[in-house]
């Protein structure tokens, strides 16, 4: 099982997109700042997770998010959460 992920910066307008096979140890090195991308943006906190069942799934999706659509539907997400 992989999933993709998006995470925001609690301090920063921020958001980091990924794909992992262990989300709550994948969360844990973003927030402890063993990731030099997300380092500076700490503390994160989790705005979505999806689940699929091959890489090749995730990776798609993983793009898409990251891509500028992507982006903005996660922004729209945020909105609504708030």
């Amino acid at each position: 099982m992989f999933f993709v992920y998006a995470i925001r910066s609690m301090t920063r307008n921020y958001i980091y997109v990924g794909l992992t096979s262990n989300i709550d140890r994948r969360l844990s090195e973003h927030n402890s700042g063993n990731n030099k991308t997300t380092k500076p943006y700490i503390p994160f906190e989790l705005i979505i997770t999806e689940s699929f069942l091959t890489r090749i799934e995730a990776r798609a999706r993983e793009k898409y998010l990251k891509s500028g659509i992507g982006k903005e539907y996660l922004k729209m997400i945020l909105s609504s959460k708030n």
